[in-house]
């Protein structure tokens, strides 16, 4: 009997014991308190906390945190009431001013998270409400983040994530949308007609330019034309000037070589005065060489060198 109550009572505090060993995962935190008051910060590993003296307050996300709020109704600069949506990317780094810094917290963000941005907001007009979303961004980061330390949350990121202005501001929105795209609809079907007429202009002018090229080139090659012939018909009489004059020379030397007397050529030259005489002239006359020739070969005919015919 009494082995059984010790087994049991060994049994008994085995479970009190095993059931006060914690294991805490990656990324999270145990906040444990001991009596009631804040006694420590678990991170991730084994833990053995005192039975029914310590107890787990809060287990905390160390991982960053989406909260996407309700939209919220802001007024312009210029009045004009429109609904913006945000999105916050916060993490717990301090997890014991987390449990006991407010009661709730995401309720806590959303609230400073909407009077910070009618605050932003009242400071713009619309136009630049819809295109400053960076600015306000990076605005509502640095108030929140600043807003929420005490809490040990960081602000790692805001953004607007729709901005619904009034039906009416809308349809002025989209008009002036549309006039705006048939302007530089307009001024690119301009543009285009100014660069086509240019370049239409370019390509007659080049062609101009081209074809007086092509009419100097054809005139210098004409030109050239004629001066080469011209030389090559110069070159080709001085050749056959020089032809003859040689020929003349060689047939004069072969007469000098031959030794011809006088008499043939008396009979030379009389043979020319014959073809002379053949003639429409009424007059020749004959060289006294001639004579002279035949004189010498004949002296006993009489001279008639001063006979007119």
């Amino acid at each position: 009997m009494e082995y059984i109550i010790f087994a049991v009572l060994g049994l008994l505090l085995l479970l009190l014991i095993t059931s006060n060993i914690r294991i805490v995962p990656q990324s999270e935190a145990y906040v444990i308190e001991r009596l009631g008051a804040y006694l420590t910060t678990w991170g991730t590993g084994l833990h053995f906390k005192i039975p029914l003296i310590d107890r787990i307050a809060k287990k905390v996300s160390l991982k960053e945190i989406v909260a996407d709020f309700q939209p919220q109704a802001v007024i312009t600069k210029d009045n004009v009431t429109m609904k913006i949506d945000t999105i916050i990317f916060f993490q717990i780094t301090d997890p014991k001013l987390f449990t006991y810094g407010t009661a709730q917290p995401l309720f806590a963000i959303e609230s400073i998270t909407a009077t910070t941005l009618r605050n932003i907001i009242g400071n713009l007009e619309l136009d630049e409400s819809l295109s400053s979303r960076d600015h306000v961004n990076g605005l509502m980061r640095s108030i929140l983040d600043e807003a929420t330390d005490p809490w040990g949350i960081k602000v790692n990121r805001v953004e607007l994530k729709n901005i619904l202005p009034p039906k009416e501001i809308q349809e002025a929105m989209e008009k002036q949308m549309r006039a705006e795209r048939e302007r530089r609809e307009s001024i690119l079907l301009a543009e285009g007609e100014k660069q086509s007429a240019i370049l239409i202009a370019e390509g007659q002018k080049t062609s101009v330019i081209l074809a007086a090229e092509a009419e100097k080139q054809s005139a210098i090659l004409y030109a050239e034309g004629r001066k080469i012939q011209k030389i090559t018909e110069a070159d080709g009489e001085a050749e056959a000037i020089r032809t003859v004059q040689f020929a003349t020379a060689k047939g004069l030397e072969m007469i000098k070589e031959i030794d011809v007397d006088d008499s043939v050529l008396a009979l030379k030259s009389f043979e020319t005065l014959a073809k002379v005489a053949n003639g429409k002239s009424t007059k020749m006359i004959i060289p006294t060489n001639i004579t002279k020739t035949n004189y010498m070969a004949n002296p006993s005919k009489p001279d008639d060198s001063e006979h007119q015919g």
